[in-house]
């Protein structure tokens, strides 16, 4: 089964992605990223909060601190506390991802 759309709130629409997220749970988010080809997202990283991303639709590469790592659809990839990460677009068709974290966004 393919996640397409996880409903919420929009929280940036531009030229890089549109951000989506869920906050219908009460401890966890669940956010989504449309990244457009050849786009990347800023990078940040959030001391005392973990991820978890889960590469619907696409491909591209994730830098995880000083570490560089191919990702595409079916993948899931742990983000441990405070560890800088950056999603880049490397291919011809948007990169769709879901996110998992606790709290409430710090970045």
């Amino acid at each position: 089964m393919k996640i397409n759309n996880i409903e919420g709130e929009v929280v940036k629409d531009n030229d890089v992605y549109i951000l989506k997220d869920n906050t219908d749970l009460k401890s966890l988010v669940l956010s989504s990223t449309l990244l457009h080809p050849g786009k990347s997202t800023r990078g940040h990283s959030h001391p005392g909060q973990e991820e978890i991303y889960m590469i619907m639709d696409g491909q591209g590469k994730m830098q995880l601190d000083d570490k560089t790592v191919l990702v595409k659809e079916g993948e899931v990839i742990l983000i441990e506390d405070g560890v800088f990460h950056r999603v880049h677009n490397t291919g011809d068709k948007p990169l769709y991802m879901v996110c998992v974290f606790n709290g409430n966004r710090n970045h």
